[in-house]
């Protein structure tokens, strides 16, 4: 069942966004070579705690991360902890605020130093798809056409999206009804109405579509080793159109001390 949200419930998901901004803020601010994925996890938490929310990610169905860190071939679920960052790496990073009882989900992948010209293709491309998306998230439209252009977007770019994973709807729980792929045709699927919230998140590799799951049962790799992007947005789908919950993208040259 897709739960509607109150335009004040809106408004609560959005606070809890803008935590999110801003610790995404703060992470991009501290990535370097040499810094660990678990040096940026516990700088996500302090600060998210320091505003009064609380990771959503940190003790999820047991995950023990504050934040998903996932660097080059990992798609999604990395654990934080010792990796420290190389120049030319990515680094996907996925961060969850609660605030209050609300969620808001969002993630960005991140330049580590200069990088090669196809992870920056690969990361231009899947950015791009999520903006397509975030276009199609109106009333009136189809969830298919929200995952269509996601899809059609990055196949365009010979880019390839994983199909094993895909988006959700968000609310009070951080995994609500719909699931969002991010293939398949337009037209289809549940039609968009005021006050559905959703999590959109296109996940592109440079190579196949196929994923493995590591030994550890979290972190999710390209099967071929090839790069893996991940970027994601809130959206909650309003009469005036969209509205970005988590827009990290507004204000890029923010930082949090």
């Amino acid at each position: 069942m897709i739960i509607k949200k109150s335009p004040a419930e809106i408004d609560k998901i959005a606070a809890a966004g803008d935590i999110h901004t801003k610790t995404l803020s703060l992470i991009k601010s501290k990535i370097r070579p040499g810094v660990t994925t678990g040096e940026l996890d516990a700088a996500a938490e302090k600060f998210i705690r320091s505003q009064g929310a609380e990771p959503a990610f940190k003790g999820y169905r047991g995950f023990t991360g504050s934040i998903c860190a996932s660097p080059n071939s990992m798609v999604v679920h990395g654990i934080p902890g010792p990796y420290a960052l190389k120049r030319g790496d990515i680094l996907s990073v996925d961060i969850g605020v609660t605030l209050d009882g609300w969620v808001a989900d969002a993630a960005r992948t991140f330049a580590v130093g200069p990088i090669s010209p196809i992870a920056q293709e690969l990361m231009d491309a899947t950015e791009g798809s999520l903006f397509a998306a975030v276009e199609q998230c109106q009333v009136g439209n189809y969830l298919g056409d929200v995952s269509h252009a996601v899809q059609v977007h990055v196949e365009e770019r010979g880019f390839s999206v994983v199909r094993t994973l895909v988006g959700h709807g968000i609310g009070r729980d951080m995994h609500e009804d719909p699931q969002i792929p991010n293939f398949g045709p337009a037209g289809k699927g549940p039609k968009l109405e005021a006050g559905m919230v959703l999590a959109v998140e296109p996940m592109v590799t440079a190579g196949r579509h196929t994923v493995r799951i590591a030994e550890d049962h979290w972190a999710i790799y390209t099967s071929d080793g090839s790069l893996a992007a991940h970027f994601e947005f809130t959206i909650a789908i309003t009469p005036d159109g969209p509205r970005i919950c988590t827009p990290w993208h507004l204000d890029p040259t923010q930082a949090v001390a």
